[in-house]
């Protein structure tokens, strides 16, 4: 027997049970004439594999240069590859991307991460490596629907987990300000829940297409939608619906959170807390909780996270906050949550409490 196929690691599953099939019948025809002799016959077949035949990981090992590290996974945004190419890899980059549409069903477009995403609106520039231009995509997660133009906006598939994490926290009547909500993914779950939100981006193009999802999933009428800067949000949308709710009796309290995800800055925009209400809570439990997103490449990133919170906020929050690792996002870098309970002698003016006092993690 004889097969062609290109070189490579591995021999593809379906090709081999082909070929043992076809051995298993022909070892098992019978034949009259050679039966006095019991004789098994051996047939020849010649078995011809093509590109159809092999996996992405295979074609690629076949192609690029020895040594080359072969790329087998990516982000999938709706029709979208999204690829983050080395530089070594970038000579072979047209080929990488259309192999990828050929060996992914629903994938016509496959873009490489120009460059990082540390401008204004939390966008990047990318490249079409191969396939259609069309950046236009939908996406489905947790059961929500979002569109949106991809070349324009912030959006990461593997943040699925933590955007359900942080809505299992919530209960029915809660208040969420997200702070920099991006195209809703916090914000629409939430509402779903019958929470109050106040959803906030500074990117147009992402607070429209917010407005655009928060319509597509029905929750258009529960979510009111800025277009601010994150400061110039929590000091003035924030403070004002923090002040209101913080002269609220105990009995009819609300549970208040404020998500922060812009992780290469958020902890920057924690100042903004000090002194940020004129009057003190009636019941400690009013004051809200924080969830602060942030990179970091320390050897003790718990601790880094937690001490530039802190600092930001004027305190120390060693005993009184919690810190969720969310995923490592590059080799010695990964993004955390660091989440706590922000005390009145931070949040109120003319506080008597002392600074430094602790309250409980929620």
């Amino acid at each position: 027997m004889t097969v062609a196929a290109l070189p490579g690691p591995h021999f593809p599953a379906a090709a081999e049970h082909e070929v043992r099939g076809l051995v298993t019948k022909a070892a098992g025809e019978r034949r009259p004439d050679l039966e006095k002799h019991s004789c098994p016959q051996i047939s020849k077949y010649n078995l011809e594999l093509t590109y159809e035949n092999f996996k992405s990981e295979e074609i690629l090992g076949a192609v690029l240069p020895e040594g080359q590290d072969v790329i087998s996974g990516f982000s999938r945004v709706g029709h979208i590859a999204h690829l983050n190419l080395r530089d070594h890899q970038l000579p072979f980059k047209h080929l990488i991307g259309q192999v990828m549409i050929d060996k992914n069903p629903g994938i016509t477009s496959a873009v490489n991460k120009i460059n990082n995403i540390d401008n204004t609106y939390r966008n990047f520039e990318m490249e079409v490596l191969s396939g259609e231009e069309n950046m236009m995509t939908k996406v489905r997660e947790n059961n929500y629907i979002y569109e949106f133009d991809f070349s324009k906006v912030y959006w990461n598939p593997r943040l699925s987990t933590e955007h359900s994490r942080i809505t299992d926290l919530l209960q029915s009547g809660d208040i969420l300000f997200d702070v920099f909500a991006g195209v809703g993914p916090f914000t629409i779950p939430a509402a779903r829940k019958n929470c109050i939100v106040f959803a906030n981006d500074l990117n147009p193009e992402s607070h429209k297409w917010l407005l655009h999802n928060c319509k597509l999933n029905k929750v258009g009428h529960k979510v009111k939608v800025f277009n601010l800067d994150g400061k110039d949000f929590l000091q003035g949308p924030v403070k004002e619906e923090l002040q209101r709710q913080l002269e609220l009796s105990e009995e009819s309290k609300p549970s208040i959170h404020i998500v922060m995800n812009l992780p290469a800055k958020a902890t920057e925009f924690l100042g903004a807390f000090r002194s940020l209400v004129d009057r003190q809570p009636r019941s400690r439990e009013l004051l809200p909780r924080v969830h602060c997103y942030s990179f970091s490449k320390e050897v003790n990133p718990v601790e880094d996270v937690r001490q530039r919170a802190g600092a930001a906020l004027g305190i120390s929050l060693e005993a009184c906050s919690s810190v969720h690792l969310v995923r490592n996002v590059a080799p010695n870098k990964v993004m955390l949550c660091v989440s706590f309970q922000i005390p009145a002698a931070v949040l109120c003016k003319n506080q008597t409490d002392h600074p430094g006092e602790q309250f409980i993690v929620r």
